[in-house]
């Protein structure tokens, strides 16, 4: 297919329209704690490229980026974590290590060039793991926010050598900051409200689907105060429930008693009602781009909100302050983006409804590379077109990539 051809599809391009010649090779790898990780490697004749796509939760094997990288010369790497599908026990300092074996893995398959890709949640992971691979060992975390031992300092971290992020939210916490409903009144009832926190009541500045709503900005601001406050109050939990089983291990190991090992085993679950509520999925106004109605969930976020699905909705308390807390999960991209000195390409997609303009602005002034470059292409966050008849969110991406490697990287196509 021509680039013209691609560019008048206006629809998602099949993982499997790769170029003749492209080998796919499923591996399993070890990482320094001895967990288990897969990941697929797509190679094409003469590729000394490789690009590295990664999500701390999704199942990146069919990125709509792998044929775009392909069909240009650059091998590709998809990579899934420990955790892969399950929000449930998801710890971002484990997932790094996860990563890094990944890494270690095209360095000693004798690529010449890694290009970290970070796409929505894993944008914030591959700076986050730049930030740690960039250090000295010793000063790496020894451990996650709620104090669970992990082997950072053992492990072999490369660093890749170019970076291109595309559509990268500000990282799984700071997303569901923007996102829980503050209005839930009482933790364990999923239809508590608060009347003056109700993003979905027309005293607020709601209206009915479609019509947008148009929210006043002193309530905007009071709401984001309260949602902050909510994550404060679950964060509190979630550090209480971790350190009444840090006890308990504490006693077993100094006495032995088999309840107080039942005690450290035990898992108190922390479950987060209604976390489809950010404010610019219902007003167009805030934050403005060419984004529909609606949330990535949907166009309904006046139901949405209410039902299954949704960020962080069941974690662990560790899980939670590793990933899910907005306040204490260091996978953020503002906290690690002065850590990504390499060369930077950053993709903002219009429609976008996770990586709104404010945020791409924020980043591309955050990273600490004098080599950024910012471009906007249409479409939505997962790279779809932004209308019908038009060009994919992912083609326009691809093309920008092209440009931008070819002035950087010497790739198969263009040798």
């Amino acid at each position: 297919m021509t680039a013209t051809e691609r560019l008048g599809a206006g629809r998602h391009l099949d993982a499997d329209a790769v170029p003749e010649g492209t080998v796919a090779t499923p591996v399993e790898l070890s990482t320094v704690d001895g967990a288990k990780v897969a990941g697929i490697l797509r190679t094409v004749p003469g590729a000394t490229a490789v690009a590295f796509l990664m999500h701390p939760r999704q199942d990146f094997s069919h990125h709509v980026l792998v044929p775009e990288f392909l069909r240009r010369g650059v091998a590709v790497w998809t990579q899934g974590s420990r955790t892969q599908g399950n929000d449930l026990t998801l710890l971002h300092e484990q997932t790094l290590l996860d990563m890094a074996a990944g890494h270690v893995f095209l360095r000693e398959n004798g690529f010449e060039t890694v290009i970290a890709v970070g796409h929505s949640g894993g944008g914030a992971l591959a700076a986050f793991y730049i930030e740690q691979a960039g250090l000295p060992a010793e000063e790496r975390f020894a451990g996650t926010p709620g104090g669970k031992p992990v082997p950072l300092r053992r492990a072999a971290m490369p660093l890749p050598d170019h970076a291109v992020f595309m559509a990268p939210h500000p990282g799984q916490g700071e997303l569901l900051m923007r996102m829980i409903d503050p209005s839930v009144a009482d933790e364990s009832d999923p239809l508590s409200v608060l009347p003056e926190l109700d993003p979905f009541h027309a005293d607020n500045g709601f209206r009915p689907a479609p019509e947008p709503s148009s929210y006043a900005p002193e309530f905007v601001e009071r709401y984001r105060a309260a949602q902050r406050a909510r994550v404060e109050r679950i964060d509190a939990v979630a550090r209480e429930r971790v350190a009444r089983s840090r006890a308990a291990q504490k006693r077993f190991k100094d006495g032995g008693d088999p309840a107080d090992r039942r005690a450290a085993l035990a898992t108190e679950f922390v479950t987060v009602q209604r976390t489809d509520a950010d404010l610019r999925c219902m007003d167009p106004s805030i934050d403005a781009n060419d984004r529909p109605y609606g949330s990535l969930f949907g166009s309904r976020p006046d139901l949405t909100d209410y039902g299954v699905v949704g960020f962080g909705r069941l974690t662990t308390p560790e899980a939670w302050l590793s990933t899910w807390s907005g306040l204490s999960s260091r996978a953020r991209f503002l906290r690690c983006a002065p850590a990504v000195t390499m060369p930077v390409l950053l993709i903002e997609i219009t429609g976008d409804q996770a990586c709104f303009p404010a945020d791409a602005l924020a980043m591309v002034a955050a990273f600490g590379s004098d080599d950024v470059e910012h471009v906007r292409v249409r479409g939505k966050h997962f790279g779809a077109a932004l209308t019908d008849g038009e060009p994919t969110a992912a083609t326009l991406a691809g093309l920008e990539i092209e440009r931008w490697l070819a002035a950087r990287v010497a790739t198969a196509a263009t040798r």
